[in-house]
């Protein structure tokens, strides 16, 4: 769902994803790049429903706890969080090559791997991160992260 966003120039949404603490499931939360930490691997804040959306394999097809979404593809799911989501979308507004790429090639590494080939970047317990699978860093300072910083700073009055 978010390579189609990235298709539609959308590349500065970003994901974080890790192991629940059984290990048994895949979480992901999806943001915007502005509300990652500066390395890629972390959510800044977690607080926000509107800039963060999150999922996790226990609630099946199920994707961010939407009952109309079973059986649909990923076309479709993108267009939907488009609607849902539309502020975390308007944020990820842009391109970002070096994340769409590392973001195509993890999706070849998941279908050819398997469910345990998908990105985890955080557990309960200690990982051995693979720097070759890694996303590339965020760049700071850019327009989408000052118009995230405005953002924050509004919050905080």
């Amino acid at each position: 769902m978010v390579h189609e966003l990235h298709r539609g120039g959308y590349q500065h949404l970003r994901f974080a994803s890790g192991l629940a603490p059984s290990g048994v499931h895949w979480r992901c939360s999806i943001t915007h790049a502005g509300n990652m930490s500066d390395d890629g691997l972390r959510i800044v804040d977690h607080s926000s429903s509107e800039d963060v959306a999150s999922y996790s394999t226990g609630s099946k097809d199920r994707y961010f706890g939407w009952s109309d979404t079973p059986g649909l593809p990923a076309k479709e799911l993108a267009t939907l969080f488009a609607e849902r989501f539309p502020r975390i979308v308007r944020m990820g507004r842009g391109r970002d090559w070096a994340y769409a790429g590392w973001l195509t090639e993890a999706i070849g590494r998941a279908e050819r791997g398997g469910p345990s080939s998908l990105p985890v970047f955080f557990a309960d317990y200690p990982l051995e991160l693979d720097p070759t699978h890694l996303p590339p860093p965020v760049r700071t300072r850019t327009r989408w992260r000052r118009a995230w910083d405005a953002v924050r700073r509004e919050r905080r009055r």
